[in-house]
């Protein structure tokens, strides 16, 4: 069974996507900007961003049934090298006991030019 969740931000419907798609026992984010209420968030501080943008994915698996203890994996985009440590920093923050694979790429931009972080979020909620 699929289900999927909608955050009622503006692009979903726009674009065609959902903010979590459940596929049984795995929940996958889409990709999670520090955009609340069609403002960025933390402009200029990657750090900032990525708190933002991990609340963001935490929050919308919670609303799908899954807890922070159940994310199996990450992904990290940033815009500069130069802001790697400040949001592994944030990852270790909020996963140093949960321990998901994750990856971290470097990437020449992402959609809104004050975008510096965008983040992606896996679970699994099976026994």
């Amino acid at each position: 069974m699929i289900e999927r969740f909608g955050s009622g931000g503006p692009w979903e419907e726009r674009y065609g996507y959902s903010r979590v798609v459940r596929a049984g026992d795995l929940l996958v984010t889409a990709g999670c900007t520090a955009t609340v209420d069609g403002v960025v968030v933390g402009v200029g501080d990657p750090r900032e961003q990525a708190l933002t943008a991990f609340r963001i994915g935490l929050d919308a698996l919670a609303g799908a049934g899954a807890a922070p203890a159940d994310v199996i994996r990450t992904r990290m985009y940033v815009t500069d090298r130069a802001y790697a440590e400040a949001v592994t920093q944030v990852h270790g923050e909020l996963f140093r006991d949960v321990r998901p694979v994750t990856a971290l790429i470097v990437v020449a931009g992402l959609l809104h030019e004050d975008h510096l972080v965008e983040v992606e979020l896996d679970a699994y909620v099976g026994g």
